[in-house]
């Protein structure tokens, strides 16, 4: 297991796009993504590139900010949760995020308000803005195959 994060730039919203879908073939039923990074750093963007790849379509993916969850149909569910409302930890049970784990792929925002309830073995992305620019920072866990892709296909360090 690797706690290494590996960085790499993201010089534009096209960089992000790419990510997600790049990421969508990279999961599997089980997969849980932490979305790291303040307002307005590429969280909703990145998950929505990633259920469009997933769906093969270009449906309309609105961000869980309000819903909470927004859940999608394709060959694995996908389950979008944006937790930036909730006030506890035990609030995320009542969401039905906790059975979601095993069934599903799972791309959390603010996984922060989930306290001891996220996954040990998550799968941690934080966009940092920098400049006009971000840069992404992965913490892929116990997956040394994505270790080894993220280093091929992204020049990650």
């Amino acid at each position: 297991m690797s706690d290494a994060a590996l960085t790499f730039p993201l010089p534009s919203e096209e960089d992000t796009t790419r990510l997600g879908r790049w990421f969508a073939d990279q999961l599997g039923v089980g997969d849980v993504v932490a979305l790291h990074g303040p307002i307005g750093a590429g969280k909703s963007h990145f998950a929505r590139a990633l259920i469009r790849a997933r769906l093969g379509r270009d449906e309309d993916v609105p961000s869980p900010t309000f819903t909470l969850i927004q859940t999608y149909g394709a060959d694995v569910d996908l389950w979008h949760a944006d937790l930036y409302r909730l006030t506890h930890p035990d609030e995320v049970l009542e969401l039905g995020l906790d059975d979601a784990f095993h069934s599903a792929i799972c791309l959390i925002e603010w996984p922060e308000r989930m306290g001891a309830l996220l996954p040990a073995d998550a799968i941690h992305l934080r966009l940092i803005p920098d400049g006009d620019q971000r840069r992404a920072e992965v913490t892929p866990g116990p997956r040394p195959g994505l270790t080894e892709a993220l280093c091929r296909d992204w020049g990650a360090e």
